[in-house]
């Protein structure tokens, strides 16, 4: 079944296709986390199937127990390009959207201790919530927003764009080195500290400030 995403305040959808991820972009995270600084990008890919739109309900894995948040912003890219340039990176992106990267903490920890792929702590159904999308023109700059997470209404994660190790449009041109962009592929960029658990029975809301919210309940199996 195809996936898609709304642009905010109108009845367009958008059919979502790669979702591509950003793992390390924020130093106050890398830090937190006692993880090393990356020499190249860290990217890793969630499955199509990871989606939930704003509303939707996000369920906890019984394989788990430490599903933790981690709000980020989303960018959405509008047409096809390989191999784009750092300058011309912006004419690809249709939008933006908040989104949260809902991660199993201890099966991402078993699998970097064993040296294996984050796929399933970061891959399974509903370990993607995305805002509608805000249309590129009403954003004039990426990297100067605020971007919070709130479970249930206490704030949890708050920063700015503009603390991103890697900027959006060297993000774009990176990944287009390595994948054709299409139409509707979603690019997570990363999250700021503050990443923490939720529970069952949780909400929780993630934000670009003044924009674009999303928010979803923590529901079991």
């Amino acid at each position: 079944m195809t996936k898609s995403l709304r642009i905010h305040n109108t009845h367009t959808e958008i059919g979502v296709g790669k979702i591509l991820c950003l793992g390390r972009n924020y130093a106050e995270h890398v830090k937190e986390m006692n993880a090393q600084f990356p020499e190249e990008p860290v990217i890793f890919l969630k499955p199509t199937s990871s989606l939930v739109r704003n509303g939707e309900a996000v369920f906890y894995p019984p394989i788990s127990q430490n599903m933790q948040h981690e709000v980020e912003l989303v960018v959405v890219i509008g047409k096809t390009g390989k191999n784009i340039s750092e300058a011309d990176a912006y004419d690809y992106i249709l939008g933006y959207a908040v989104g949260l990267d809902m991660t199993l903490r201890d099966i991402q920890a078993k699998a970097k201790k064993e040296g294996l792929p984050w796929t399933v702590a970061k891959g399974f159904d509903s370990s993607a919530p995305v805002s509608d999308i805000v249309p590129k023109k009403i954003i004039a700059d990426p990297g100067d927003l605020t971007i919070t997470c709130k479970v249930n209404g206490s704030l949890r994660q708050s920063s700015s764009t503009k603390n991103m190790i890697m900027p959006v449009n060297r993000i774009v041109a990176y990944l287009s080195s390595i994948f054709v962009l299409e139409p509707g592929d979603l690019i997570f960029t990363g999250t700021p500290e503050g990443v923490g658990p939720v529970k069952i029975g949780d909400v929780i809301e993630a934000e670009i400030t003044g924009l674009i919210r999303t928010s979803h309940r923590i529901l079991a199996y």
